[in-house]
């Protein structure tokens, strides 16, 4: 496969995967967690399908699309290995839905962070909270869902916070 296709398919499964977890969420109170801007297309998505939700972005440093920067209070800037932390008293427990997109083009590297956040992030999530990620996250009282038909097999996850 090219990798023009592989990043289609690679989008395609996560707007599926976002797609399912935003009417998973309908009912359940509380914010949205982006982990990594990148682009800031899956901000711009989230932010259309969920107008209503305050949407908080961790980022280690703008390089967005102008028009997909979120507002200064609530962007949190710095590594997430500390600024996820640093949130918990913020969001207690309180977040409905999280995106992890932190993957990097070093897949050894990404993953390694990703075991390392997963924790982290977990002190964040309410029960029954969605999570949907690129990579692996190793959480053990989160279940694992399966993904959208839509979604190409394997290259998204989804977990519902227990």
């Amino acid at each position: 496969m090219s990798r023009l296709l592989s990043n289609i398919a690679r989008l395609e499964a996560q707007r599926a995967c976002l797609d399912r977890a935003v009417t998973m969420i309908g009912d359940l109170a509380g914010p949205v967690l982006e982990l990594g801007l990148g682009n800031g297309r899956t901000y711009d998505h989230l932010r259309v399908r969920l107008p209503e939700r305050d949407i908080f972005v961790f980022e280690r440093q703008v390089a967005s699309h102008p028009d997909c920067v979120p507002p200064p209070d609530r962007l949190i800037l710095g590594d997430l290995r500390e600024t996820l932390p640093a949130a918990y008293a913020r969001f207690p427990q309180a977040a409905a839905l999280a995106h992890v997109d932190i993957a990097t083009h070093d897949r050894a590297a990404s993953e390694r962070l990703a075991v390392a956040l997963a924790p982290l992030l977990a002190a964040l999530m309410r029960k029954g909270a969605v999570i949907v990620s690129e990579l692996p996250l190793p959480v053990a009282d989160w279940r694992a869902l399966s993904a959208p038909p839509e979604a190409d097999g394997g290259r998204y996850h989804m977990y519902q916070a227990g």
